[in-house]
């Protein structure tokens, strides 16, 4: 996809995707065969249900129609969500992986996997798990040092909120 046509793309549907609560994360035209697909990447601070993602597609389906942005060649609009190991990039997606592991490649080279504990304006505050029986640390890491960064998928992580709550019965909770 064009520069041109990409940033055409976004103003004509980010102030349509905001109005819906949602942030514009990415927006890519690929050619399949002789169709085009139009995948557009939505996200939010709460997240995004299915039901978000198909009002937005339906308000964004009426908007290109109405406009000449795709042009007048067959495309398949798509629209969903990051993922589960989405690229960080922008503040507010680290912001959103607090309490995530999140594998980095910094500037120094290397790579390091920790788990976001705080967001600030400059930086994270991470802990980086022990091996081999060792303690965890905590490290600050500031943007600027930050090449890349990736959310890491758990599956053996205990969410803590609910093992908190796990005891309670219903005669306490009247």
């Amino acid at each position: 996809m064009s520069t041109t046509q990409s940033e055409r793309l976004r103003e004509l549907l980010e102030p349509l995707v905001a109005s819906q609560g949602l942030d514009l994360e990415e927006i890519a035209v690929d050619s399949v065969g002789r169709k085009r697909v139009l995948r557009v990447v939505v996200d939010s601070d709460t997240g995004a249900d299915l039901d978000r993602i198909a009002e937005v597609s339906r308000a964004l389906s009426a908007k290109l129609d109405e406009s000449d942005a795709m042009g007048d060649a067959e495309y398949t609009l798509e629209v969903g969500t990051p993922g589960a190991e989405r690229s960080l990039s922008e503040h507010r997606h680290y912001v959103r992986a607090t309490g995530r592991l999140v594998r980095f490649q910094p500037h120094e080279g290397g790579e390091l996997v920790a788990r976001i504990l705080a967001v600030d304006e400059e930086g994270l505050d991470l802990e980086v798990p022990g091996v081999k029986g060792r303690k965890a640390t905590a490290r600050r890491l500031a943007f600027g040092d930050i090449d890349k960064a990736r959310v890491q998928v758990e599956f053996n992580r205990k969410d803590t909120k609910d093992t908190d709550n796990s005891s309670t019965t219903e005669e306490e909770e009247a």
